[in-house]
């Protein structure tokens, strides 16, 4: 039996993960519908654009993809199952992107499988979700290569 899941987003870098070359490290998920037609998509925090959900690996988490299921539920709110792993994702932002609270990031995304959608979780205040086609979620990504790397990457009918 799986542990309750907390209704309280982390906040903070504090226990933030970087790799040997300083970048951050980031876990994330491309949560895939059962037929594996749809991608569920949820607004960035500040709801300007729609991004996978995705965020810091932290130190008192043991792999990275217990980090992106973790993301996953406090962003997305959905309790899942990773059935790939996508690999590595380098940041491709230029060094002006670049910031100390916009760090650069070492991407690594899974794809999981959604068991359970909940409907109430931690970040639900500031986050929609949305399912969408391949072609939708494609064109929702503009301007994030590395989310749209994760999306191509994984096993969804294009």
């Amino acid at each position: 039996m799986s542990q309750p899941q907390s209704m309280t987003a982390r906040t903070g870098r504090d226990k933030q993960r970087y790799s040997e070359s300083g970048e951050r490290l980031v876990a994330g998920v491309v949560p895939l519908s059962a037929d594996k037609t749809r991608v569920l998509l949820i607004q960035s925090s500040r709801r300007t654009a729609w991004v996978l959900p995705k965020g810091g690996w932290e130190t008192d988490e043991a792999t990275a993809a217990d980090a992106a299921k973790r993301e996953a539920w406090e962003e997305a709110g959905i309790q899942c199952v990773v059935t790939r792993d996508l690999g590595k994702i380098l940041d491709t932002r230029t060094p002006k992107e670049v910031s100390s609270s916009a760090p650069k990031a070492l991407y690594q995304f899974y794809q999981v499988r959604v068991d359970k959608e909940e409907t109430e979780w931690p970040e639900k205040h500031k986050r929609g979700r949305q399912w969408m086609s391949y072609r939708d979620a494609r064109e929702k990504l503009k301007g994030r290569p590395e989310l749209i790397q994760a999306l191509e990457r994984s096993e969804i009918v294009k």
